[in-house]
Formats: structure tokens, C-alpha cells, sequence
């Protein structure tokens, strides 16, 4: 079996899934429940924490990065 064959028969299965099931879940009404301030405000801490706080290590500990050999 040649390596183009083998692709082809992997990726057969993915061209048969038509692009228009994937766009069924998208709603494009309002949501039907509102969301409180305290849950924007666990949410925004979350993703501040999730996406800053490792950053922000890597950023305090750079010189000790740099020193190690």
C-alpha cells in the first residue's frame, strides 16, 4: 500500500461528513437564562488566573531560566 493511498483512505471518512452538521449546534437566539455578576466574576477570574498566572511565573522567574547550563 503506497503512502498515497493510505492518506487517501484516512481522510475518505472526513470528506463524507457534510460541513453543514457542524452548523447545527450554532444558536442565534438569546441565551434563555442570564448569567448573575458573581458568575461573570468567578468566570473572569478563572481565565485571568488560567491564562495570566503562568505567564506571569515564566516572567518572575526568567533570570533563573537564563542561569541554569
Amino acid at each position: 500500500m503506497s503512502l498515497s493511498t493510505a492518506a487517501s483512505s484516512l481522510f475518505r471518512g472526513a470528506l463524507k461528513i457534510p460541513l453543514m452538521s457542524a452548523a447545527r449546534n450554532i444558536v442565534s437566539k438569546p441565551a434563555k437564562e442570564t448569567i448573575s455578576t458573581g458568575e461573570h466574576a468567578i468566570a473572569l477570574a478563572t481565565m485571568f488566573v488560567a491564562i495570566l498566572a503562568p505567564s506571569g511565573w515564566i516572567m518572575a522567574h526568567l533570570e533563573d531560566y537564563k542561569q541554569k547550563k
